[in-house]
């Protein structure tokens, strides 16, 4: 089975001189509708009015990926501009800002319930769907990847600066988006009646509004037949998102093949899997990550292993060449946070990071 994979992001609507995020999210969806573009669901609005998201096709090639990802940036660009706006691909404002958040009942009713986890919770992230054949082998897959997912979260740090200073974190908005009562690692499941007795019971405890606020790290998809990952802060580079597709979809699909052989999933403590989430939210690709085993190690040999532990499906799938050449750069030149804080410590100035990110996004 060549399974597909599509790319959900999260993009900040800034002011192209001074670089604070615009809540002009309505504005900008209104001129997109109207350019002409076949945009359906492929634009959409957030909880905060300051961003965008965008949703790619189901995609078999990472070529195919990368022209998608691609092509709604530059859509969401171009119905930006027409508002006198500009998108940047950055997991939180580097400016101090405060969000407004989106007038729905449902996201109104969000902030009444949750507060300031709700009202400052102006954070991008960059989610991965990729196809399974049934629920059950979904939630086999959930157990069997999330070991993995601290180091997705590392590869895509995107967000050091938080309310106009730097957070000392790779991905500050890991840490702002942990808030959330249901967000980050879970338990092993063991099978689909564990997973759904679970999210009913988060519900049915009135601390969750609905099962879109399964906030898990991966979770199975409420509108899709997908495993949808979100552990990622928005990339800064559109070939980083095409790297999380392609790894993702290579992890989803290793996973499947090890339940069908009857290979049990790797019993890894939970508070393990969190100090690992918060090691690669605070170091990134800088110093060390909690590998597989709990242990330190650097973040190059862990980022390695994850990339030999799914060569098998990336040889099959034709990928290997594109995965390696994507993960070479990224360790060479760095993630996002990279990107931001060295533009930061060339000029001084955090609009001038934004101004960079915007340039960025859609080059």
């Amino acid at each position: 089975m060549l399974r597909s994979v599509g790319v959900e992001e999260e993009l900040l609507l800034v002011d192209p001189d001074s670089g604070q995020a615009l809540a002009l999210a309505a504005a900008v969806l209104d001129n997109a509708g109207d350019s002409g573009q076949p945009v359906d669901q492929a634009l959409t609005s957030e909880l905060a009015r300051q961003q965008l998201e965008t949703n790619t096709r189901p995609c078999a090639s990472l070529a195919e990926l990368s022209a998608e990802v691609r092509r709604w940036r530059r859509a969401a660009s171009e119905a930006a501009e027409g508002k006198g706006a500009r998108i940047a691909a950055l997991g939180s404002s580097p400016l101090a800002t405060e969000p407004s958040i989106n007038s729905s009942p449902r996201y109104q009713r969000m902030v009444d319930e949750f507060g300031l986890i709700a009202e400052e919770q102006l954070t991008c992230g960059c989610h991965v769907h990729v196809e399974i054949d049934s629920e059950s082998e979904g939630v086999a897959v959930l157990d069997r990847i999330r070991g993995w997912l601290p180091y997705l979260l590392a590869l895509s740090a995107n967000s050091p600066f938080w309310q106009g200073q730097d957070s000392g974190y790779a991905s500050f908005r890991s840490q702002v988006w942990g808030r959330w009562p249901s967000a980050g690692p879970t338990e092993l499941f063991g099978s689909l009646e564990t997973y759904h007795a679970t999210t009913r019971a988060m519900i049915e405890s009135r601390t969750v509004l609905d099962l879109g606020m399964v906030y898990f790290d991966a979770r199975l998809s409420r509108q899709h037949p997908t495993v949808e990952v979100r552990v990622a802060d928005v990339c800064l580079d559109a070939d980083d998102a095409v790297l999380l597709g392609g790894l993702v979809r290579a992890l989803v699909d290793t996973a499947a093949r090890s339940w069908r052989a009857g290979v049990p999933a790797a019993p890894i403590r939970t508070e393990l899997l969190r100090l690992a989430s918060w090691r690669a939210g605070r170091s990134g690709l800088d110093g060390d990550l909690v590998n597989p085993a709990g242990r330190p190690a650097p973040a190059a040999q862990v980022i390695r292993a994850l990339v030999d532990h799914v060569r098998p499906v990336l040889d099959e799938y034709g990928d290997w060449e594109v995965i390696e050449d994507l993960v070479a750069t990224v360790l060479s030149r760095g993630n996002g946070a990279t990107a931001q804080r060295r533009i930061y410590r060339t000029s001084g100035e955090l609009a001038d990071v934004v101004a960079y990110a915007a340039d960025r996004t859609t080059a």
